[in-house]
């Protein structure tokens, strides 16, 4: 019985893995690099620089508004932060009465301030935000359908994970048992030490992701108890007591006592967000709702206060039990609390789940190559695996080195150069598949794990050819941004280079066709 479970375990544990497993690979890494999304953003925005006060920001960023959007329905402040030393604004357009309302650039409605109140001029760049985004939001597809195939892949990597810890009875002691040069042993090995590696990492970091868009996965309870879906939301998120225009004026009282008054109330944690709804009016409110990053969970308390006179006029309710447990696991799944210890521990962890499902990945066609009747001539189901297995694990990590080199060569001034900074990832990402398809197996591995390191190791050689703020000017002046930055890049770059020439031996030890004994030795090698 035992025995037929286990068996019954290896198999689902192999196909859930296999099926979406190269999505789950780029949701690892997208997912992983996000950790540092604030970071990479002001990578890719070199002329974004200093730090800046955030109350003074704050100010400055509503005079400007006051300035240049005085009948908004609404502004939406993002003060400073320690990562982040700009200002973000968006406000909503007033609405006119009997005209549908009218759609709008994001650049229309929004706006990246320095510290005085001043336009940022930096180039064009979607950033880190982007692989944020993309980890469960996809490219070129309808959000929802995508969100929808996330949830179906991690609900596959969960089954996976405690499938896997069923079916290897002796995973604890083969964490202790790193073995290289031994074929489909050490793709084993290496699988079940990174899978050891962060295993309680994994587990939480699968369920919490479900957690994220359950409402969107599991929408019956919603259905069974309210009429609609916005009277849910409604009711879990209130928007506070906002009140019609008054239409009489009135000036905005100074937010940084507000501010003071927020962060004193919350612990000392900072504000992380500013609400203006309807500005300039008798009746204007301004809420202010904690930053994700005083506390593990993600949702911040708000405080409201009237505009006019800095009177507290509402407070958010205690969050139900089922509220806060929802929160806490979106917190930990984010990690935006996370200090830079365990922010690089969440980082490791995810190329630790990269590693693991790359490992297994190839792991599956180690094993069934060497049951093939002609190893060399496979079936076209092997063949489509192997050629994913490169595209995945090799083109897209190059396709993110592409992004990064795209975003110092593009012209400034391009039109689109945002989206042009995506296409390039992908266009590269599509490359090596095409490369994978066209090239002998081995040696489409070993050319495609060299471009990516390639690629890796010119980042940081185009960054300082292109723009002063670099690894040795770094080093010199204590920008601590552009040294990390370019170190992680020739960190990565040696890695793939390793795995190129790893790679490079084993087509080297292939040897002519001397009959099937002799190939499937070869493959063991």
């Amino acid at each position: 019985m035992k025995d037929g479970l286990r068996q019954s375990m290896a198999w689902l544990h192999t196909w859930t893995g296999l099926l979406l497993g190269w999505l789950l690979f780029a949701m690892f890494v997208t997912g992983t690099a996000a950790y540092f999304q604030e970071e990479i953003s002001r990578w890719m925005k070199p002329e974004v620089h200093g730090t800046t006060d955030r109350i003074a920001a704050t100010q400055a960023a509503i005079g400007y508004l006051q300035a240049t959007q005085p009948d908004a329905e609404s502004w939406f402040i993002s003060p400073p932060s320690a990562r982040s030393p700009t200002v973000e604004l968006f406000w909503q357009p007033r609405k006119v009465e009997g005209q549908a309302p009218q759609r709008r650039k994001r650049s229309e409605t929004s706006a990246t301030l320095d510290g005085q109140g001043q336009p940022v001029t930096a180039r064009e760049t979607r950033g880190g935000f982007f692989l944020y985004r993309f980890h469960f939001d996809l490219h070129y597809m309808p959000v929802m359908w995508a969100r929808y195939l996330v949830g179906v892949a991690a609900m596959f990597m969960l089954i996976a994970i405690l499938s896997g810890i069923v079916t290897h009875k002796k995973i604890f002691a083969d964490f202790f048992m790193l073995r290289f040069g031994k074929g489909q042993r050490s793709w084993l090995d290496a699988h079940n030490v990174t899978a050891v590696f962060a295993l309680p990492f994994y587990l939480m970091i699968t369920y919490t992701g479900l957690v994220t868009l359950a409402t969107q996965y599991m929408p019956w309870g919603i259905a069974a108890n309210y009429a609609s879906a916005d009277t849910f939301f409604e009711q879990v998120f209130p928007g506070g007591d906002e009140r019609e225009r008054t239409g009489f004026g009135a000036p905005l009282v100074p937010v940084g006592p507000l501010m003071a008054t927020a962060s004193q109330r919350w612990g000392g944690a900072d504000v992380g967000s500013v609400r203006v709804v309807h500005p300039g009016d008798r009746d204007a409110t301004i809420t202010l709702t904690r930053a994700s990053s005083g506390a593990i969970g993600s949702r911040g308390e708000s405080l409201v206060f009237a505009a006019s006179d800095g009177a507290l006029r509402d407070a958010s309710a205690p969050q139900g039990a089922a509220m806060a447990t929802q929160s806490v696991m979106i917190g930990l799944h984010a990690g935006r609390f996370a200090g830079w210890g365990l922010r690089w521990l969440y980082f490791l962890s995810g190329v630790g789940g990269a590693v693991m499902v790359g490992s297994g990945l190839v792991l599956w066609t180690v094993k069934r190559r060497a049951k093939l009747p002609d190893p060399a001539r496979p079936h076209a189901g092997f063949r489509i695996v192997s050629r994913l297995n490169i595209a995945a694990i090799a083109g897209l990590p190059a396709g993110i080195a592409a992004y990064f080199l795209a975003n110092r060569l593009l012209p400034l001034g391009m039109e689109g150069r945002a989206d042009w900074e995506i296409h390039c990832l992908f266009i590269l990402w599509g490359g090596t598949l095409v490369w994978a398809i066209a090239r002998p197996e081995r040696r489409a591995w070993a050319e495609s794990l060299g471009i990516a390191a390639t690629l890796f190791a010119a980042v940081p050689v185009i960054n300082a050819l292109t723009v002063p703020r670099n690894l040795v000017a770094g080093l010199v002046t204590g920008d601590g941004l552009f040294v990390g930055f370019d170190l992680v890049m020739l960190v990565l770059a040696t890695g793939f280079g390793f795995a190129a020439r790893k790679a490079g031996q084993a087509k080297e030890a292939v040897a002519p066709r001397r009959g099937r004994k002799r190939q499937e030795e070869l493959v063991t090698a």
